[in-house]
Parts: C-alpha cells; structure tokens; sequence
C-alpha cells in the first residue's frame, strides 16, 4: 500500500517533509502518525491507513514534493516473522528497544529511540548541520529543544573539534591565528517550508498591490482605565479584542477596506462578514489565525478566540480551517516594545492591514491647551491604492481612532 502526500485543499500543491516517526521495518496500526510534512499554511501528520509492516521510506527528510507523491509503503499483510517481532514491549518516551537480525551474514543492531520534544523548525536546523537531537539537552518547558539548545550544541562540538585542530597543529604558529583559520565565516540556515512560502506570499503582495500606508498616533488612555475597570470586575479583555471589535465597527462603515478585488471580472466584493486575521510570531515564522464572523461576537468572546489561537500556533497546532479565510488582517507589533511606525505588507488578496505599536507616556497638548501626560500608540495602516484612496483611508482610520480614545462609545455602535 502506497501512503502519499493528498490534497487538503485550499490551493496547496506542495509540501516539505519534516521528520519520520517510524522507520523501516516499524508495525504500525491504523491511524497512527508516520510523518510529518509542512505545507505553506500548516503543519500535518500524515497517519497510517490501515495496520501494517513500514517496507519502505522513499522521501528523505528535508525534501519538498508535490501532492501525489508517494512517500512510503506499507505492507499490509504481516507474516509469521512478523507477528513475532510484533510481540516485543512496546515503545515509550523513556526506554530504548534493541533488536538483532542477521543481514548477509552480518549481525546489525537497531535501535528505537524516544521522541524528542521540538518544533519542526528546530528539527530542520539540526537536520541541516548534522545534529543528533538526542544528544541535545532541552532547556523549553517540559525539556522541550529550541533553537538556541542546537546552535549552542553546535558550537559547543566546533569549538571541541577547533580545540583538538590547535592542539595538534605547530605550536610555532600563534594561537589566535590557529583559531580564526578554524572559524567559519558565514553560517547557513534552510530557506525553505514556511519561510519560503512566507517570502513567496510577501513578493506576490507587493508585486501586485501598489501599497499605500497611512500613519496616525491614538491615545489609549481611556482604553486602559476602562480595562482597569473591568478587571476590577473581573472581567479581562485584552487591547487587541478592543481593537478587533472597533476594526469590525469601522468595517461596517467602510466595507470598501474588507473587500476583494477581481481585475479579471472589473469587480470589487464587498464582503459582508468580518473574519480578522492575526499575525502571530513563531519560533517556524509568521503565521495569521483566523477569527472567524467578527461582526457577531462579543468583546469577550474575541478576547477567548484571540487567546486561543494565538496559543494553537505558537504551538503548531492550528488548522488548515482556522488559518484561511481573512478578510482583514492585523498585526500587533506593540507588545514587543520599540516600534514607533512601520509600512505593513498586505495580506493578499485583502485590501488593507493594520499595525500597532508601542503605547508610550508622553506630554500631550489637550483641546483647553493645557498639557497633560496620556498614553499614546501609533498605528500604520496600508491599504490597496487601486481599491480605496486616501481620504477614504483617513476617514477610516478616524472613526476607528474614535472608538479607541472613547471606548464606551462601542456599546453605542452595538446597539
């Protein structure tokens, strides 16, 4: 039986495989997880479709494929020997299982080792430099491996090996000197799999949309007391749930920014629902969870919704359905500190996206003219020029700008 990369949909032609569970010789049941691949959006385990014996791995990892490719067979009908071998203890995360065959005369040892806790992306980087990850000490919770853990592992081995390459050359020759030779002058990591479909999305968006970015500063001083108010209530409702509710607010005033452009057709689709996209950061690279019909939650429910999914994906977890969809995206760059204002890329095919920055205290003159210390948070918004122009943008940006600095005046819109 052939086990091949299928269509998921949403337009995905290709994949990258990560890692084997398994390997040749392996008896797995029904369903369980032989391999993992990469698309551009996701990160999917390919199970087994019936019980059987692995007869062989025909993809290496780090190889990318197209949809149809066959990544390995599996020998459905088991025999004698197999049945025995089957009888053998299970496997589990602490022990290790040793089994001898006689191949042509030679007694061949095999081991099974335990599954070691890291992200795709980490597996890529100790693929890629040779790495053994069960040599790695994991400093993530639960022992979990980062990226760090390998690089420092692989410096740690080159310094080793540099070691031994001084002690072994002329001492004539000045230590310093014996070191640089020993040092390498770049270092390389895969452009692949994620970040090369993000690069990809990146160029076609820019390529494409003749952007043009509005900037305009917002004082979130109201905003904050009043979400000190609640949670005095114990109710917490993050910034971004408050800024999600007041895009989809604005939204309804100006649908032209939650729009899709069909130049082939000569037609601009309004579109009626509200689905916000959020550019989360990853240890694998962006990657933008969707929630979903905006127009229809609650200030809490975003905030769960918000919270949850940018869990999922910091964790590789998210699925296909709730990474598709957007029809708006933002991306809330403030939380990291030390952006003041950017140029956003859009997400194709939207129209436009909004980022936010760092809030700051700063001396603010009011309508009295008095001076008075407020919060103040810059946002830049880009938007598709063939689509809207600016004094649209402006007018778009005002009204959710009022929104923020009057945060009661939501439950008027809501009503």
């Amino acid at each position: 039986m052939e086990v091949k990369l299928h269509d998921i949909g949403e337009g995905i032609t290709e994949a990258v495989v990560l890692s084997y569970f398994v390997k040749k010789g392996d008896r797995v049941k029904a369903d369980q997880p032989l391999v993992e691949v990469q698309t551009d959006k996701m990160v999917a385990e390919i199970p087994a479709p019936a019980e059987g014996i692995i007869q062989d791995i025909l993809v290496p990892e780090g190889e990318t494929i197209s949809v149809g490719t066959t990544i390995l067979t599996l020998e459905t009908k088991l025999s004698p020997l197999t049945e025995t071998l089957s009888s053998q203890p299970n496997v589990t995360e602490s022990t290790r299982l040793f089994s001898t065959k006689e191949e042509a005369g030679v007694s061949v040892m095999r081991t099974i080792g335990r599954r070691v806790l890291a992200s795709p992306y980490t597996r890529k980087i100790a693929r890629e430099h040779g790495v053994d990850l069960e040599q790695v000490v994991g400093t993530g919770p639960g022992g979990r491996i980062t990226d760090e853990d390998v690089y420092r592992f692989i410096e740690v081995n080159h310094m080793k090996q540099t070691n031994r390459a001084v002690a072994s050359c002329d001492t004539e020759v000045p230590l310093s000197e014996k070191v640089a030779d020993n040092v390498p002058s770049s270092s390389i990591i895969p452009f692949r799999g994620r970040r090369k479909q993000i690069a990809k999305k990146m160029a076609q968006s820019l390529y494409t949309i003749p952007h043009c970015t509005h900037f305009e500063e917002v004082d979130v001083t109201e905003l904050i007391r009043f979400r000190e108010e609640l949670k005095q209530k114990n109710l917490h409702i993050s910034a971004t749930a408050f800024f999600i509710k007041a895009l989809s607010l604005a939204l309804k005033q100006f649908p032209i920014f939650n729009a899709k452009l069909d130049e082939e057709r000569e037609v601009i689709h309004l579109q009626q629902k509200h689905h916000i996209g959020i550019a989360v950061d990853t240890e694998d690279g962006l990657i933008v969870p969707v929630i979903k019909h905006v127009e229809n939650k609650s200030l809490r429910e975003i905030h769960e919704e918000a919270k949850h999914l940018t869990k999922k994906a910091q964790e590789n977890k998210l699925t296909l359905q709730e990474m598709t969809g957007s029809t708006f995206t933002i991306s809330n760059v403030g939380p990291l500190g030390g952006s003041i204002g950017a140029t956003p890329i859009i997400n194709y095919p939207e129209v436009a996206l909004m980022a936010f920055h760092k809030t700051k205290k700063r001396p603010v003159v009011m309508e009295n003219d008095e001076i008075a210390v407020r919060s103040m948070m810059n946002i830049s918004m880009s938007f598709d020029h063939r689509v809207a122009d600016g004094a649209t943008a402006v007018a778009f940006t005002n009204y959710f700008v009022r929104l923020i600095e009057n945060p009661k005046l939501m439950l008027m819109e809501l009503v």
